[in-house]
């Protein structure tokens, strides 16, 4: 028995189901109410998706989603080019921008380590972080990254790695004012402000545990 009167919309459900956090029922809804939608309304967001992933560029500095080679924030002459957030991924970039605390710069990882996932340090963004330590004034490095295993993984990674390469920067870690396994990117506005505001030296989190 056919499940759709329309191979159109069966075609279509089928590609909004592959989202992420989009089932099947949520995918016809989608569907049902995009049909319902003017032509040119419809064609505006397709022509959005399309134009975003044919033209986006990654930040050669900080990795970050961007409309040229190098993004906003990088660019902003008023940020401090000497502090560096290093962060997940642009998800934790936008919560943090959210929360108007920070002035400085970051680094997108792009992931963690995660040795289940298959995901090793060479994965990451990591030889171009040690490579702005070598060669930029950079006075502190801020690792904002989740408050899981592989995030304090990849925290205790890059902390040994900069003792190895004798580095003079400064090393810090936001407050644990979020709850062990959470992202940054579900933390609300004022906890993770806080939290950042009062971040400490790594190596005395590490003492904490």
């Amino acid at each position: 028995m056919q499940e759709f009167s329309s191979k159109l919309l069966e075609n279509t459900v089928f590609h909004l189901s592959k989202l992420p956090g989009i089932g099947k029922r949520t995918a016809v809804r989608l569907a049902l109410h995009l049909l319902n939608q003017s032509v040119e309304d419809v064609d505006n967001l397709v022509n959005a998706i399309s134009s975003m992933r044919h033209n986006i560029f990654f930040c050669k500095n900080c990795h970050s989603i961007a409309d040229s080679e190098e993004c906003e924030i990088c660019r902003n002459q008023n940020r401090n080019k000497q502090q560096i957030c290093v962060v997940q991924d642009i998800r934790d970039v936008i919560a943090l921008e959210n929360t108007q605390v920070y002035k400085g710069v970051y680094h997108i990882l792009g992931g963690v380590i995660s040795p289940m996932n298959g995901i090793g340090p060479k994965e990451l963004h990591l030889d171009s972080l040690f490579e702005k330590v070598r060669n930029n004034s950079t006075a502190e490095i801020i690792l904002a990254l989740p408050t899981t295993t592989e995030g304090d993984t990849t925290s205790y990674f890059i902390y040994k790695h900069m003792i190895a390469m004798n580095s003079l920067v400064k090393i810090t870690t936001i407050a644990r004012g979020l709850s062990i396994g959470d992202e940054l990117e579900y933390a609300d506005e004022i906890t993770l402000g806080r939290s950042f505001i009062n971040r400490i030296d790594f190596e005395l989190s590490i003492q904490d545990k």
